[in-house]
């Protein structure tokens, strides 16, 4: 068993501790159903060996519009379903990190374990929100040049899933009470239900909770005392506030803030693991002693509805500027016809605050 400057080291049971350290904003952008994993996806790239891209199929729905009147007289004319296909790619990200007698100066008491998982839970979370903004980008940056299916599948998209109030004068310009409802009900009508996550810059978040549009959440203590969280909701979707979302600056000087909206389900971004997923090595001569933890991740990496493909040039992993690369994505189709962009439960919101 390895040895943790001095103290034993099992990795699969630190592995397990992590994934028990409380972490709200974890636990809540799990729990609110927009990211999660596809299960055809995860079976074809849970192997350690050679499971870097995946297609997978992709059913067609029954479509009530051919259904025929049956008048006694008249035969009944087949039709049959539509099948696509979808491109999952797989995403291994690394790090290490050495402390000289780490355990001794660095938790200054506090017990190691606890405070090396809680601060890895952390990392692991702001690994992926980088890599769901990277994922993102990505998908709303599709071409829509030729006049391909593809192409025409992600013009559409673009224009009903992107709800710019940017250009508006004053008032108009900002988020207010309505903007959530007419930018989801524009992205996906009737199904607008299925949006469950806003993410946005703390300079929207602002706003919105000066509108007094954001409701937070609370908890309650072992003690039994109600405490406000930092996580809240608007409209009922939960906020998740990240400054590194995209920020421009307008013709007038002013910033323009991106928001991103996400359906339940949307993103696929599922952490599979590595063979190798936590290592520890003790090295007792440099520095009078120092220890270095390595930790490994694999995740997959995609969009319901919309296919990753994957270039040649990645032939090991995906990097981050290859998932926000929109020439590696498109809407799932069939080179005849493309899945509705109903059914694409993502829209992003622009504005100045």
């Amino acid at each position: 068993m390895a040895e943790f400057n001095s103290k034993s080291f099992n990795p699969q049971a630190f592995g397990a501790y992590i994934k028990r350290i409380p972490n709200v904003k974890r636990n809540e952008l799990s729990r609110c159903g927009a990211v999660g994993s596809n299960s055809a996806a995860r079976k074809a790239l849970s192997s350690q060996t050679g499971s870097l891209y995946a297609r997978i199929p992709y059913f067609g729905r029954l479509d009530g519009s051919t259904s025929q009147n049956n008048d006694g007289a008249t035969d009944i004319v087949s039709t049959t379903t539509t099948t696509f296909e979808q491109g999952f790619i797989t995403a291994s990200r690394m790090d290490a990190w050495t402390e000289r007698s780490f355990a001794g100066n660095i938790t200054a008491g506090v017990n190691f374990m606890d405070n090396v998982a809680a601060q890895i839970a952390e990392y692991k979370l702001d690994v992926k929100q980088r890599m769901l903004l990277a994922i993102l980008e990505g998908v709303f940056s599709m071409k829509t040049d030729g006049n391909t299916v593809a192409a025409k599948a992600a013009a559409e998209f673009l224009e009903k899933h992107v709800y710019d109030i940017s250009a508006n004068s004053g008032e108009d310009a900002l988020v207010s009470v309505d903007t959530l409802n007419k930018a989801i009900q524009r992205a996906c009508g009737d199904n607008k239900s299925r949006f469950k996550l806003a993410v946005m810059n703390s300079a929207v978040a602002a706003r919105l909770e000066n509108l007094k549009l954001i409701r937070f959440m609370s908890q309650t203590d072992e003690n039994g005392i109600e405490r406000e969280l930092e996580m809240g909701t608007w409209n009922g979707r939960l906020v998740l506030v990240d400054d590194n979302m995209p920020v421009k600056e307008a013709k007038d000087g002013e910033l323009v803030y991106t928001t991103y909206v996400l359906g339940e389900g949307s993103i696929i971004l599922d952490n599979i693991g590595d063979s190798v997923p936590y290592e520890m090595n003790r090295d007792p001569k440099t520095n009078g002693g120092q220890d270095t933890l390595y930790v490994r991740d694999r995740y997959i990496c995609g969009v319901d509805g919309i296919s990753f493909e994957k270039p040649t040039g990645i032939t090991a992993s995906a990097k981050n500027s290859d998932l926000s690369d929109g020439a590696n994505w498109q809407i799932v189709n069939n080179g005849k016809e493309a899945v509705p962009h109903k059914s694409i439960a993502i829209c992003k919101i622009i504005s100045k605050g």
